[in-house]
């Protein structure tokens, strides 16, 4: 309530990248002072719960609600993340490069619409500076996630090289590797998602991950995130080309160029769109990838997420585990611990004793 009344209309008076800099600024600054992460906790966290708790990928979530990839691309304040009630998050996306991403300005809020849109385009310090963030991580509460994407200036057909070079350099670090084909704001970023080109550049982050993982004695993951905006008749063979992959999982979905459900005057603005106007879509093609991959799959809910019916939906639709980022900026640190409060009831409410019984729901 503090950031509602407080925090956020100090923030949405900034212009939003200075905000967003300040917030992962503070985050990372306030994990320094002692006792403030276990007040952060006693404030934000979420305990855990038998009947939310989920293990995946070889991993265990205390919470499903985890951080969806854009807010922290640098590892910057993964203490301070982990500190308010998210079961897991992304870091990322991290390119091999640093690089500074496309002009200023690039990211406009959408108030009335509860919308971003942004076209940072993968502006991060790159792999060497995110390895020594990740290294220096004194406590890590929550599975961190790295996710990966190619330079801009990266053709193509050389894109698998960016991708191994990140998984190679940051293995040691990473819980779970997230390949970035789908984000709008790279030029011809999303064409690795069909066809021979996916196919290629999936073949190889696999065996390379079954390399590291072979050598390491582990059993990594890697998942791949896919846009909203694809025709049934692309999903389709999209779909088949991941399962058949041998990747562990989907993330559904990055942001959208659609400006459907939205007024704002930003709404003319290029970019990727997120947020409330991306709710039911996301969920649609998390319906149409569960049903397509038959369960084969993992799928990861993202889009949209601001309630607990929002996470259930997409838990309802194929998620077994569900993100959060511009309902967080909306909505503020309290969101983990409103969403998990609602979804125990939401789960009482339809007789289900875990979580997972509800995934899928809709198919059955």
């Amino acid at each position: 309530m503090i950031y509602r009344s407080i925090g956020k209309p100090i923030f949405f008076r900034m212009d939003p990248e200075r905000a967003h800099h300040l917030v992962i600024g503070g985050l990372a600054g306030a994990t320094k002072v002692p006792g403030m992460k276990p007040l952060m906790r006693s404030i934000y966290g979420v305990k855990e719960d038998p009947a939310l708790a989920t293990d995946l990928f070889g991993l265990h979530f205390h919470s499903p609600i985890g951080l969806a990839a854009g807010l922290d691309k640098n590892a910057a304040a993964v203490e301070g993340f982990s500190s308010i009630g998210l079961g897991f998050m992304e870091v990322g996306t991290v390119t091999p490069v640093g690089q500074p991403g496309n002009e200023q300005p690039r990211m406009f809020r959408l108030p009335p619409d509860e919308a971003l849109i942004n076209r940072m385009g993968f502006n991060n310090e790159g792999a060497d500076h995110m390895l020594h963030r990740l290294t220096s991580v004194k406590e890590r509460r929550i599975p961190v996630w790295v996710n990966i994407g190619k330079n801009k200036v990266t053709p193509n057909e050389q894109a698998e090289q960016d991708y191994l070079a990140c998984i190679r350099k940051l293995y040691d670090v990473a819980d779970l590797f997230v390949v970035n084909i789908s984000s709008p704001n790279t030029p011809n970023l999303r064409n690795l998602q069909h066809g021979d080109e996916l196919r290629t550049l999936l073949n190889a982050v696999v065996a390379e991950m079954q390399t590291l993982n072979a050598n390491n004695q582990k059993n990594k993951a890697i998942l791949v995130k896919i846009a909203p905006d694809v025709t049934d008749e692309d999903l389709i063979p999209m779909t088949e080309t991941i399962v058949q992959s041998g990747v562990s999982g989907i993330i559904a979905t990055n942001t959208t160029l659609s400006r459907a459900g939205t007024n704002h005057p930003n709404r003319m603005e290029a970019g990727g769109l997120s947020g409330k106007p991306l709710t039911e879509h996301s969920t649609e093609i998390i319906r149409k990838v569960y049903r397509q991959a038959g369960g084969r799959i993992p799928i990861i809910g993202s889009g949209g997420v601001f309630t607990a019916e929002d996470a259930y939906a997409k838990i309802c639709a194929g998620a077994s585990l569900v993100e959060v980022y511009t309902g967080l900026i909306y909505r503020g640190p309290g969101i983990s611990r409103e969403i998990t409060t609602g979804l125990k009831a939401l789960l009482k409410r339809d007789g289900y004793r875990h979580i997972s019984e509800a995934v899928g729901r809709d198919h059955k």
